[in-house]
């Protein structure tokens, strides 16, 4: 409703000082037309913003005006409360969040109230996973400091293949992707992301910096994971499945059907042909080998025969005794 965008675009406002139509557009994911008509809107029903000219312009609230924010609504209530606190992965967060919940809970509407606490009676965010031994994130804490306060930090890390190497980097902001955080920051080789869990020794230095004009760090992200996306090797394979193993194996790979062509053909009935993308050789081979006799490999060749010789190795280790 343009009632609930005219309030977002004015929140939007307040929040971040200032702000551009396109940013406002792609935020609220409307054009940019209906957007300057928001703001024309809002300036019409005396709301003091202003546009601001030039390469480094926008549109900005005066100084000090600030607005209500209004109730939740039922929706809105539903979807805080999914977002629990628990989910953040990191105790002092989550102590923190918790304290602002019950803040914000507390000076809620009675009837808003008794619905949150049902709500709450029947629903748990359990962070952990089966297998999870959980993220490292106690330099979370400093690396968030030194993003807020635009200060140089330094640590130790150790990459994915065990390289460790000290690092100086300017903190450019944080980004949660599940359970993990990665610090995006501005090095002398050039932007690079890191793994809050293999940091150590992290000292927020005194020194700040100043940060690239108009680094949009969402944008960033989404640009660098697909380039990471393009560039990782990954390694398809076709499989005969039970439909048991397929419904596995489909939850724990991108994969999908195959309904024509010869490797389907060689498929026996009653089984499910699935064209799986694993990230490399070794993760196929590890996947397959679990599955034992409920899978057959149709392609590639090489990794057929590479389980052929590996069976036939188990069951003469087996005969040998």
């Amino acid at each position: 409703m343009k009632a609930d965008r005219l309030m977002s675009v004015l929140l939007l406002l307040q929040a971040r000082g200032q702000v551009t139509e396109r940013e406002l557009a792609e935020q609220l994911e409307v054009s940019q037309r209906t957007i300057h008509r928001d703001l024309e809107s809002l300036s019409a029903s005396r709301i003091p913003i202003s546009a601001m000219r030039g390469a480094q312009g926008g549109w900005q609230l005066e100084k000090g005006w600030r607005t209500h924010v209004p109730g939740l609504d039922e929706a809105e209530l539903h979807a805080l409360l999914m977002a629990q606190p628990r989910g953040l992965g990191s105790r002092r967060l989550e102590a923190a969040a918790q304290s602002a919940l019950n803040k914000l809970m507390a000076a809620m509407p009675e009837p808003m109230k008794v619905q949150a606490a049902h709500l709450r009676q029947r629903l748990h965010v359990d962070p952990t996973g089966w297998r999870d031994k959980g993220e490292d994130l106690s330099m979370l804490s400093a690396v968030q400091d030194a993003v807020a306060r635009d200060r140089k930090l330094t640590f130790d890390y150790t990459r994915a293949d065990g390289e460790q190497s000290s690092r100086t980097v300017d903190a450019l902001g944080l980004v949660s992707k599940g359970l993990n955080w990665y610090l995006v920051a501005r090095t002398a080789n050039g932007m690079r992301t890191f793994r809050v869990s293999r940091m150590k020794r992290v000292i927020v230095l005194a020194v700040g910096f100043e940060r690239p004009a108009r680094f949009d760090l969402v944008e960033h992200w989404q640009s660098s994971t697909a380039e990471l996306d393009r560039k990782r090797a990954g390694y398809r394979v076709i499989l005969s499945l039970t439909e048991d193993a397929a419904r596995r194996v489909q939850s724990w790979c991108i994969s999908k059907p195959v309904s024509a062509g010869a490797s389907v053909r060689k498929a026996q009935e009653g089984r499910v042909v699935l064209q799986v993308d694993f990230d490399n050789e070794k993760e196929a081979r590890f996947i397959v080998l679990g599955l034992g006799s409920e899978v057959r490999v149709l392609e590639p060749e090489s990794l057929r025969h590479w389980v052929e010789a590996e069976a036939r190795e188990v069951a003469d280790a087996a005969r040998r005794g």
